[in-house]
């Protein structure tokens, strides 16, 4: 049985990444959520390392096994179990590409437009990089639906690709950013599935608040309704 490591439901997009792909395709695992420490970067790594070589979240456990990085425990069980990535070999290299530059890229995004499952906040201002940011989103998922057929990304079945993009899904509601039609609807089928409701329904449930994520919340434009249980 895997054992997968993550951090808080409500903060954690990179945790979201590999659990909402186990969900989605039926892979077995034991969840072990592990809350982020209150302070600075350092006092989570310490608490991290105990299970995870890079004091990071998410992190596989394969009995002595050790998986660390959302694109390494994909790739890990992409060689375990069919359906991480698309059946097809053009599926698979457009996945594999468009994974890599949500893994690397969109930084704007991510740092301006952090993972709060629970609030809805309107920005302040969108700058030119996040602007950027939005308008690559909108063509790369526009890309993938219409040469692929959709629902989903790389075609009809949920994939490494589209789990990469989850945590944008709840981006792009908590701070109402635009999208065209194709891309809208595209992320509102993310929202509705199973595994993400679940996710929510137990971010909601945290009381638990780390001020540095919820700092970077306020920083960026008011909070117009926090969801989160009290």
């Amino acid at each position: 049985m895997y054992t997968l490591y993550i951090g808080n439901k409500n903060y954690s997009s990179w945790s979201l990444r590999p659990w909402v792909l186990m969900n989605a395709i039926d892979i077995p695992f034991e969840e072990r959520v592990i809350p982020f420490a209150a302070g600075d970067f350092g006092s989570s790594w310490e608490t991290f390392r105990a299970f995870s070589p890079s004091g990071q979240v998410p992190c596989l456990h394969d009995d002595e096994t050790v998986i660390w990085e959302s694109l390494g425990i994909v790739e890990y069980l992409a060689e375990r179990h069919t359906g991480v990535w698309p059946a097809t070999p053009q599926g698979r290299a457009w996945a594999r590409s468009a994974t890599a530059e949500m893994h690397a890229g969109f930084g704007a995004l991510r740092t301006i437009c952090t993972m709060n499952v629970g609030l809805r906040i309107r920005l302040r201002k969108t700058p030119p990089a996040l602007a950027r940011d939005i308008a690559r989103l909108d063509e790369l998922w526009t890309e993938g639906l219409t040469r692929f057929g959709g629902p989903f990304l790389a075609g009809d079945t949920f994939t490494a690709v589209d789990a990469f993009y989850a945590p944008v899904a709840f981006r792009i509601r908590t701070y109402g950013l635009t999208l065209s039609d194709g891309p809208a609807a595209y992320a509102e089928r993310l929202l509705a599935l199973p595994a993400m409701k679940r996710w929510e329904t137990d971010a909601l449930a945290e009381t638990w608040r780390e001020p540095g994520h919820e700092a970077e919340a306020k920083a960026v434009g008011t909070i117009v309704e926090d969801r989160r249980a009290t």
